[in-house]
């Protein structure tokens, strides 16, 4: 059986330290956004990993902390997120500018995640590039930081302002994560429906077979919200509308597409 790829998933700054300010944004809100943005959608998509926040809340965090957090935890790869400052504009990517043991596998999976991201996000790409940071050069593992938009430049600022856009610098550093690391997309659920198969049939208010609301039709079909569960002697599923019908095969179809 594979073991867990362990992903640690560090956003910038955070309590005390607000990291770079401008056009009414902080770096340590706006990291701390995208990294929780992150993890939701690797835990939501794929499969065979397991995450690390280094924070999920406004906390103040030393870059020692940050590191020993993810080197005690045997993490496999680390993702530093962060926000640049200083009059420029765009996207760039970070690795340790040292000579150190896996720095080639390093820079492949930099690599990977960084076109990821600028995929999907309209920012001028400033290169990957490699510097002496802390959370690059003193973690145990392959480690990259990110540099996702400038919080002075005008353009950059208007677009972080908006939840849908760190939604896609998100999902470019976990789509970016899973194909670096070979993450298995979870298998889509089909929709279920029920059609109804007797003259009438009564739907529910609540879970509770006394609770009656209205009747429906042979023919109708609705849409399944919540799957077969028990419900006294019988079974209910709950659709769409929020009301709750019978399991009972006799008088409900149900059925996928």
């Amino acid at each position: 059986m594979r073991k867990l790829v362990k992903v640690f998933i560090d956003p910038g700054h955070g309590g005390s330290d607000p990291g770079a300010g401008g056009n009414g944004l902080l770096e340590k809100d706006l990291t701390l956004k995208i990294g929780l943005k992150i993890r939701d959608i690797l835990k939501a998509e794929y499969e065979g990993h397991s995450i690390k926040l280094s924070r999920t809340t406004d906390q103040t965090l030393s870059l020692n902390e940050r590191t020993k957090m993810a080197n005690n935890w045997n993490a496999n790869i680390l993702v530093s997120v962060h926000i640049n400052s200083g009059g420029g504009t765009g996207f760039e990517s970070y690795i340790y500018n040292g000579n150190f043991s896996g720095k080639a596998e390093t820079n492949r999976l930099r690599g990977i995640i960084h076109d990821e991201i600028t995929k999907e996000i309209d920012l001028k790409d400033r290169g990957k590039k490699e510097a002496n940071f802390h959370m690059v050069r003193e973690s145990a593992m392959p480690a990259l930081l990110t540099e996702n938009g400038f919080v002075d430049h005008k353009d950059d600022a208007a677009k972080l302002k908006t939840d849908s856009y760190l939604t896609k610098i998100a999902r470019g550093h976990a789509v970016g994560l899973a194909k670096a690391l070979g993450l298995k997309k979870k298998a889509e659920k089909k929709q279920q429906y029920i059609e109804i198969v007797t003259d009438s049939l009564w739907t529910y208010n609540s879970p509770d077979w006394d609770d009656r609301a209205v009747t429906v039709k042979r023919g109708e079909v609705f849409t399944v919200v919540k799957d077969k569960f028990a419900v006294g002697n019988g079974h209910m599923y709950q659709i769409k509308s929020g009301l709750y019908i019978t399991a009972n095969p006799s008088y409900v179809r149900v059925y996928t597409k």
